[in-house]
């Protein structure tokens, strides 16, 4: 059964307040321009999620609330301590952890562990290679990479394995003629 999973890193924080813990950044006026057209270009691709894994980070739920006006039917969301500042194993146990109804999933956590997961999933030869140079590249803020799978369960990915459909960044959502 195919599966889609989107990766999300959230949208650019403030680091105005420097004194306030990491966890507790909130989005600056960038991010929250970037978020809403990352939402409606999810929508416009048919990436709208059945459930949301999502960091509860400040910065991360603020992110979320832009992208959801988006987002229609509106997804189930879950927060999860273990998704904040996480690796690739630890990204890995969360997604497996999802039960397989569930077709289409969005994680929305950080990086380094966004770009990290998303190369590791990608299968280069299922996958745009102009789309996989550039997500090598730079991974920036509020960058999607969404991909499909062929497996039954989520417990089933494994490296290499993922169809990179969309990689989307606020910059080329932005410039003329979107992305």
């Amino acid at each position: 059964m195919d599966r889609r999973l989107i990766l999300m890193r959230h949208a650019k924080s403030s680091w105005e307040a420097p004194a306030s813990k990491d966890f507790d950044r909130p989005l600056n006026r960038r991010g929250r321009d970037a978020a809403p057209l990352v939402g409606a270009a999810l929508a416009a691709r048919w990436l709208v999620p059945d459930l949301v894994l999502c960091s509860p980070a400040a910065r991360t739920r603020e992110t979320l609330s832009l992208i959801l006006p988006s987002l229609s039917p509106r997804p189930e969301t879950v927060f999860r301590e273990r998704l904040y500042l996480a690796d690739v194993d630890r990204l890995l146990g969360e997604i497996a952890e999802v039960a397989p109804p569930v077709r289409k999933l969005l994680v929305l956590g950080h990086n380094p562990g966004m770009q990290e997961l998303a190369l590791h999933l990608a299968d280069p030869s299922a996958s745009d290679a102009q789309a996989l140079r550039q997500m090598e590249e730079k991974y920036p803020t509020a960058a999607v990479a969404a991909f499909s799978f062929s497996a039954d369960d989520w417990r089933d990915l494994s490296p290499g394995t993922g169809a990179l459909l969309a990689y989307l960044t606020p910059k080329a959502l932005a410039a003329p003629g979107g992305a």
